[in-house]
């Protein structure tokens, strides 16, 4: 697999560019720039090496991507490698002529051999060219290092309040603690007439799913009198995010902020309402303030559901969460999840030959519901054992999935 070969090499392809002999090399034929900038790629690509080679087992964008680093990195080694022979055959013809020599070592040999350096210089330019391209793809691709940093992802935009109860597998427990928190009334005494819920946890870990049976659950429906849902992802745009609260309980669209905030501060006054922030990522006050402003003709009890994989937003605000963060699923829902998206049934009992191929599986994917689903759906189409074995036994389990909060007491078996 590519992943695998690109682990061993962009190391030393790295090592290879700050080597004396490059150095010396880049010095003699004026391409410092070029080489630094070559390394200076090679860096930015491999600390993303790790998540690319988790999302490449069923994007096939990203499995592309790979491969076109792979070859590429085959290229650069054969340009240092090329450097490398010549240099060494400079120096033993120079040391070979002896004592009559000397006066010709104080002439470069790109004076007196110009289509070797030409060539040389050319394909360098062509490899830069091409990295250039694979770091923007690896940015439009949404590839972070250690999975903490912001995804750059505009499809979540897109992302949907509604959802299929049978496919959810898990989070019952879950699912009415938050109801319960939902339908509390106000809180005595509040400055506010609306509180927040957050649903924390790591990315994967099924937060956006979770959200979704909230706002779709029968006794939250009509305990409410108007929702909105806004996935808030790559910016915390207070101006969309309220065209898209009024578009979503008003039906109708307003162009000038001031004007948009005055007819949801309209809208809003005397009634309760439920509002999800999905995929929260900003931590700054001022963003929250400018949002929140028209709320506060609200009617007490209304709710702020935020879906956020960091709480930093809400200590900056004084609000300590009660709600823990939301740990993976328990083995017997990983698997029973994992069928679910792999097989259409809830279970393995009528796919006995697949049933341990699927439990390594499961096993490795640590109880995150994307790996899961992922995994699952990438394996619909196919019952033959050689192609869940390929899964199981593939490279890139060997970059362990990045947990960032306790994995749940249940023990795998």
């Amino acid at each position: 697999m590519a992943e695998s070969v690109l682990s061993v090499v962009l190391p030393l392809l790295i090592e290879k560019l700050v080597s004396e002999t490059s150095n010396s090399i880049a010095r003699y034929k004026g391409i410092d720039a070029e080489i630094e900038k070559c390394h200076d790629s090679l860096k930015l690509i491999q600390r993303v090496l790790a998540d690319a080679s988790r999302k490449g087992i069923t994007d096939d964008a990203v499995k592309g991507w790979l491969n076109d680093l792979q070859h590429l990195a085959y290229d650069i080694d054969d340009v240092l490698d090329g450097w490398a022979t010549e240099a060494m055959h400079r120096e033993f013809s120079h040391d070979s002529e002896g004592m009559t020599s000397k006066v010709r070592k104080l002439t470069p040999s790109c004076c007196t051999n110009f289509s070797p350096t030409i060539k040389m210089h050319d394909k360098l330019d062509r490899i830069n060219a091409k990295l250039e391209r694979l770091v923007k793809q690896r940015d439009d691709f949404g590839l972070t290092v250690g999975g903490e940093t912001k995804p750059k992802n505009n499809n979540r935009r897109f992302q949907s309040s509604v959802v299929d109860p049978s496919s959810i597998v898990g989070r019952q427990a879950e699912k009415e603690a938050l109801v319960q928190q939902l339908l509390l009334p106000a809180e005595e005494p509040c400055d506010r007439n609306y509180s927040i819920v957050p649903i924390l946890g790591m990315g994967g870990v099924g937060k956006t799913t979770l959200a979704r049976l909230l706002y779709n659950e029968e006794q939250v429906k009509d305990h409410f009198e108007v929702k909105a849902w806004v996935c808030v992802s790559d910016e915390f745009d207070s101006f969309r995010i309220s065209k898209e609260i009024f578009q979503s309980m008003a039906k109708k669209e307003i162009s000038d902020f001031n004007e948009l905030q005055e007819a949801l501060r309209d809208h809003l006054t005397g009634k309760r309402f439920l509002l999800v922030l999905d995929d929260v990522w900003s931590e700054r006050r001022e963003d929250w303030e400018t949002l929140v402003r028209p709320f506060y003709t609200c009617a007490p009890g209304s709710k702020i559901i935020v879906t956020t994989r960091k709480d930093k937003l809400l200590k900056i605000l004084g609000y300590n969460p009660l709600n823990k963060q939301l740990e993976s699923l328990s083995y017997d829902d990983a698997l029973s999840l994992f069928a679910v998206h792999a097989l259409g049934v809830r279970n393995f009992d009528s796919h006995l030959s697949l049933k341990p191929h699927g439990e390594g599986i499961v096993k490795k994917c640590n109880g995150l519901p994307l790996a899961l689903i992922a995994l699952g759906t990438s394996l619909r189409t196919k019952e033959d054992e050689d192609s869940w074995k390929e899964v199981l036994e593939s490279e890139i389990w060997k970059l362990p999935l990045k947990m960032n909060h306790p994995r749940p007491k249940t023990k795998l078996p």
